[in-house]
C-alpha cells in the first residue's frame, strides 16, 4: 500500500492519522488546524440594528444562485430558478428592480425530466447556472432546462434586459450542468466560452470544454480519463496565455486504504486548436497538477470550494486565493481554511516534471524519459506530430504539488465562497481583505495585514435560520458585498465604522476601511489615504500609539454615561431577558449583582443576555 504524497513523510502521515482517531475519542474543537483559529471582534445576530443590510426578493422567485456586475458597476444581473434580473444598485437602500424576464424550461422538457424520476418540485427547473458578458450588447446564459441544458443570448438595451426569443435557444450540453445540485464553472476569454461541468444526465462525466468564438470547439477527453468521473469544478480563471480549472476530484495516482480527495488546477492554452489525426477536437495542452492547502504537522484541507483572483499592477504578482475544507471530520467538526498560490509558483510547477501511469503495475510514478519536443502543455504555435500527441495524451499530471500559504485556518466553519479585495490603510500599505460565505449563512470578513495571517474583523448572521450562502458579488464602487442565496439577493456594506464608538475600539478592529477622525470624534469610512489627522494601526492594533502620544489613558474612551436605572417588572413562573448587546468578541463579559459576579447556577446567558427565570 503506498501512501499518498500530501507533502508529508509516511511515517508523519500515520501518526497524524492516529492523532485523527484520538481526536475522535476526545472532546476538541480542532480539524486540520491548531486551535479555533481567529474570532471574530464583532459578532451580528440576524436582525441586529447595529449592521444595517439591505435585502432584495421576488415574490414566487427563488433560488437567486448567478451573480453578474454589469461594467460600470451600476446594475447588478441576477440568475434565479427560472427568471433572470437586473437589478439597480447605484442607491445604497434595497437594490431596485429594473425588469425581469422569464425563461422557464418547456413543458415538454419538464414532463420529459419528471419521467426520468426526477422531482417536478425541486428540480426540473431552468436552474441559471452561466451568465456572462458577451459584449456592450448582449449577456450570455446557460440553464439546466429542466436537466437538458440550453443556452441563449440576452440583448441589453440600457442596461435592461430584452425578452428572450425561443427559436434563439442553443443547446447547453457541456456548457452548464444537467443537475442544479452539481457545481461548475465557466468564464467568457475574449468571445470564446471555457466551462467545466458535467456532460451527462448521470452526472459521471466531467468535462472541460471550448465553446463559440472563432476557434475550434474543443473538449477533454474522457476515454482517456484525464478527469476522475466525480470531478467537480469550481473556478475558471484567466491568464495571459492560458485559462486555469480549480476543482477537486478523486485521487487515481494514490493507492490508499480510502477514497482520497484532492483539489486540482488544470491548464489549457487559449491558441489550442486540437490535433489533426489524433486527438481531433480534443485539447493538447492539457494539464493538471496537485493544489497543496495544509499547515505543517496536521492534516491537509484537500477540498477546493471556491477560487478568485486579485489582479495585481506586476504581471507576475497576481495570486490565487482559495477556500478548502477536509474530507476528515475531527473532533465532531469540520474546519476551513483560506490558502494563496501564486502564478509563478504554478507556472514553475507545470514546467517541471510529469507523472506517468506504469501499466504493468497500475501506479504512477515520476517519468525520467527524454523531454519532447514541444513538451506536453506548450502553447507554442503550430500542429504537433503524432508521435508528441501521444505523449501528450498520456502525460497530462505533474509530478509536482502546487503549495499554498494558509492565511486563515478557521474551525467549526464551513465555508463556501470567497471574494477578495486590497484596502489602503493610512500608513499607504495595501491589505488584503476577503469575504467570506459560510453553510450557516454567515458572512466573515476578514483582513490580511503584514504577517501573513488573517483576523477576523466581523461575523455577519444573515439568516434566522442556517441555509448556505449560494454566491457572493464584490461591487467595489458601489462599497458593497451582495450575496446570493435561496430566497433573494443581501446587499451587505463592506464596513460599519460608526459601531466603534471610540478612538481605542476603532484602533482595535483593524478594518483598514475604518479610520478614527479626531475633529469629529467618531470611527468614520476612510475615504483616502492622506488624512494625517486620522487615527490607525493595521499592523499592531494598538491603540496606546495610535490614539495618544503619551501612555493611553481613560479619557481616550468615551465619558462614561450616566448609569441608568432601570425597572422592570418580574412575572412570576417566566422568564425575563436583560439584554447586554457584545461591542467586542474578543473582550470578557460577565453579570453581576452587586459587588459580586452572579453565580451561574441562578443565571442563564444567551447571546450576552441574562435569562432570570
Amino acid at each position: 500500500m503506498a501512501l499518498p504524497a500530501l507533502g508529508l513523510d509516511p511515517w508523519s502521515l500515520l501518526g497524524l492519522f492516529l492523532f485523527q482517531l484520538l481526536q475522535l475519542l476526545l472532546p476538541t474543537t480542532t480539524a486540520g488546524g491548531g486551535g479555533q483559529g481567529p474570532m471574530p471582534r464583532v459578532r451580528y445576530y440576524a436582525g441586529d440594528e447595529r449592521r444595517a443590510l439591505s435585502f432584495f426578493h421576488q415574490k414566487g422567485l427563488q433560488d437567486f444562485d448567478t451573480l453578474l456586475l454589469s461594467g460600470d458597476g451600476n446594475t447588478l444581473y441576477v440568475g434565479a430558478r427560472e427568471a433572470i434580473l437586473a437589478l439597480d444598485i447605484q442607491d445604497p437602500g434595497v437594490p431596485r428592480l429594473k425588469n425581469m424576464i422569464p425563461w422557464p424550461a418547456s413543458d415538454r422538457k419538464k414532463s420529459e425530466c419528471a419521467f426520468k424520476k426526477k422531482s417536478n418540485e425541486t428540480q426540473c427547473f431552468n436552474f441559471i447556472r452561466v451568465l456572462v458578458s458577451y459584449n456592450v450588447t448582449h449577456l450570455y446564459t446557460c440553464g439546466t432546462f429542466a436537466f437538458s441544458p440550453a443556452c441563449t443570448f440576452i440583448e441589453l438595451q440600457d442596461s435592461y434586459l430584452l425578452p428572450i426569443s425561443e427559436d434563439k435557444v442553443m443547446e447547453g450540453k457541456g456548457q452548464s450542468p444537467f443537475d442544479p445540485a452539481h457545481k461548475h464553472t465557466a468564464v467568457l476569454v475574449d468571445g470564446m466560452l471555457y466551462s467545466g461541468t458535467m456532460n451527462n444526465f448521470l452526472g459521471s462525466e466531467p468535462i472541460l470544454m471550448r465553446t463559440l468564438g472563432s476557434q475550434p470547439v474543443l473538449k477533454t477527453d474522457n476515454f482517456l480519463r484525464w478527469l476522475h468521473h466525480d470531478a467537480s469544478f469550481v473556478a475558471a480563471i484567466p491568464s495571459t496565455q492560458v485559462v486555469y480549472f480549480f476543482f477537486e476530484e478523486t485521487a487515481s495516482e494514490f493507492d490508499f486504504f480510502e477514497r482520497l480527495h484532492t483539489s486540482r488546477v488544470a491548464r489549457v492554452c487559449k491558441n489550442d486548436v486540437g490535433g489533426e489525426k489524433l486527438l481531433q477536437k480534443k485539447w493538447t495542452t492539457f494539464l493538471k497538477a496537485q493544489l497543496l492547502c495544509t499547515q505543517p504537522g496536521q492534516l491537509p484541507f484537500n477540498v477546493i470550494r471556491h477560487a478568485v483572483l486579485l489582479p495585481a499592477d506586476s504581471p507576475t504578482a497576481p495570486h490565487i486565493y482559495a477556500v478548502f475544507t477536509s474530507q476528515w471530520q475531527v473532533g465532531g467538526t469540520r474546519s476551513s481554511a483560506v490558502c494563496a498560490f501564486s502564478f509563478l509558483d504554478i507556472e514553475r510547477v507545470f514546467k517541471g516534471k510529469y507523472k506517468e501511469l506504469n501499466k504493468e503495475t497500475s501506479r504512477w510514478t515520476t517519468y525520467r524519459g527524454p523531454e519532447t519536443n514541444p513538451r506536453p502543455g506548450s502553447c507554442s504555435v503550430g500542429p504537433s506530430s503524432d508521435k508528441a500527441l501521444t505523449f501528450m495524451k498520456d502525460h497530462f499530471l505533474m509530478d509536482e504539488q502546487v503549495v499554498g500559504t494558509p492565511l486563515l485556518v478557521k474551525s467549526g466553519v464551513e465555508y463556501t465562497r470567497l471574494a477578495v479585495e486590497t484596502a489602503q490603510g493610512l500608513d499607504g500599505h495595501s491589505h488584503l481583505v476577503m469575504y467570506l460565505g459560510t453553510t450557516t449563512g454567515s458572512l466573515h470578513k476578514a483582513v490580511v495585514s503584514g504577517d501573513s495571517s488573517a483576523h477576523l474583523v466581523e461575523e455577519i448572521q444573515l439568516f434566522p435560520d442556517p441555509e448556505p450562502v449560494r454566491n457572493l458579488q464584490l461591487a467595489p464602487t458601489q462599497g458593497a458585498v451582495f450575496v446570493g442565496f435561496s430566497g433573494g439577493v443581501w446587499r451587505v456594506p463592506r464596513a460599519n465604522c460608526s459601531v466603534y464608538e471610540s478612538c481605542v475600539d476603532c484602533v482595535l478592529a483593524r478594518d483598514p476601511h475604518c479610520a478614527w477622525d479626531p475633529e469629529s470624534r467618531t470611527c468614520c469610512l476612510l475615504s483616502a489615504p492622506n488624512l494625517n489627522s486620522w487615527k490607525q494601526d493595521m499592523e499592531r492594533g494598538n491603540p496606546e500609539w495610535a490614539c495618544a502620544s503619551g501612555p493611553m489613558s481613560r479619557s481616550l474612551r468615551p465619558q462614561s454615561r450616566p448609569q441608568i436605572i432601570k425597572e422592570v417588572l418580574a412575572v412570576p413562573n417566566s422568564i425575563l431577558e436583560l439584554p447586554c448587546p457584545h461591542l467586542s468578541a474578543l473582550a470578557s463579559y460577565y453579570w453581576s449583582h452587586g459587588p459580586a459576579a452572579v453565580p451561574e447556577a441562578s443565571s442563564t446567558v444567551y447571546n450576552g443576555s441574562l435569562l432570570l427565570i
